[in-house]
């Protein structure tokens, strides 16, 4: 198999990690590997990926953002 054929495994800039206690409840948002804000929507991950440069085409694809602990609806601690 060429590399080229080969599938490509690929790390997503935005990480956004689980819920923690707060009022309201937020989720740290890490780009490239670095905690940059705490977000209490998706639209907060939008904002701060937009601040960084980066266009979010597709939160579900996790080749743009990995979600740590619950998908993009998950923002109340259970």
């Amino acid at each position: 198999m060429t590399e080229s054929a080969s599938p490509r495994i690929s790390t997503p800039r935005i990480t956004v990690l689980g819920v923690r206690p707060g009022d309201p409840p937020f989720r740290l948002v890490e780009i490239d590997g670095e905690v940059v804000s705490a977000a209490t929507s998706m639209t907060d991950v939008l904002h701060a990926a937009s601040a960084a440069g980066i266009r979010v085409h597709d939160l579900d694809d996790p080749a743009e953002v990995r979600w740590v602990g619950g998908g993009k609806f998950t923002w109340r601690l259970h």
